[in-house]
């Protein structure tokens, strides 16, 4: 099969097209032919290997200590169809088309990926693309854990930071779902985006610091781990939320295993039509170098999908 093979950490041209053994399931997993998946700051920063410093000896022994040898291919969403199933499979079948989260097993910027039928995985909405689906995986599931986090109640004032990206776009609408009164915070050309999905008021960073208005928030949600709680406090009612993605990575483990009961309820608020996947730009699996050049930029509205034939 055809695989974006990470031959070494560095910029995005060590990402290279290259044949590579199509998987086999095992007994407990099923096959996926990959259609769409996406390139995430995440995926970024494993590239490079831009982590934080106490991590990058943990991260080294994970992937390789020179370079990557243990994990070979990069991205952690998918959608697609599953195309074989191990003998013990029962929640799955040949033919269901499927959109799902690797996490630490990566892998998702090939043509095929097996994975476990208990992984984080849920039945496409029919109603959506694969190229849509593909980014609820992991954009959708991070913003929905946040909004949950800072429970929100209808009339709750919340102040969303890096709201135009992967996990921002989503987090906007269903804080609204939620019934929250949304501020989103980003840059100038995020602005009119993120009026479009339901933001109530915009912040242009460029221009105005929330920190210095005399408006306060019932909840911050810092989705970009761009802002700090002793920053951020005076923008806080009393007894305000401060929510931090940095802080949001340190999960326990039980928290891990509701992530598949998550992909259920974002399913059910799309085909609601409550939400939908913003996507900024589309690439073909070999140009997958120059998309991720696009979003080392920092200028994505929503979401960059790769699309895989």
């Amino acid at each position: 099969m055809k695989a974006i093979v990470w031959t070494k950490y560095g910029p995005p041209d060590v990402l290279q097209l290259q044949e590579v053994e199509k998987p086999s399931p095992r007994d407990n997993e099923v096959l996926i032919k990959i259609r769409a998946t996406t390139v995430t700051a995440g995926d970024l920063g494993l590239r490079g290997l831009q982590v934080p410093v106490l991590l990058r000896l943990p991260a080294r022994i994970f992937l390789g200590v020179i370079r990557p040898t243990r994990i070979r291919i990069l991205g952690q969403e998918l959608a697609g169809e599953i195309e074989s199933i191990g003998k013990d499979v029962t929640r799955y079948s040949v033919g269901d088309k499927v959109f799902a989260w690797t996490g630490l097993r990566l892998g998702t910027y090939a043509e095929y990926q097996s994975l476990p039928e208990k992984a984080v995985m849920a039945l496409k909405p029919e109603s959506i693309s694969y190229e849509e689906a593909a980014a609820l995986s992991m954009g959708g599931l991070e913003a929905l854990q946040h909004i949950r986090r800072a429970a929100l109640q209808p009339g709750h004032k919340v102040l969303i930071i890096g709201a135009g990206g992967s996990i921002g776009t989503f987090a906007v609408q269903i804080a609204k779902h939620f019934g929250a009164e949304v501020t989103a915070l980003d840059s100038t050309g995020k602005l009119e985006m993120l009026r479009s999905i339901g933001a109530d008021h915009v912040i242009d960073y460029t221009q105005e610091d929330f920190t210095k208005s005399s408006k306060t928030y019932d909840a911050i949600i810092d989705v970009a781990g761009k802002s700090s709680l002793s920053r951020s406090k005076r923008a806080l009612k009393q007894g305000g939320v401060y929510i931090s993605d940095h802080a949001a990575k340190k999960r326990k483990r039980d928290q891990v295993q509701s992530w598949t009961d998550n992909l259920a309820f974002l399913k059910q608020l799309i085909e609601a039509k409550k939400i939908k996947t913003v996507i900024d730009r589309t690439y073909p699996l070999d140009q997958i170098a120059e998309a991720h050049r696009y979003v080392e930029r920092g200028h994505k509205k929503g979401n960059v999908i790769i699309t895989v034939e």
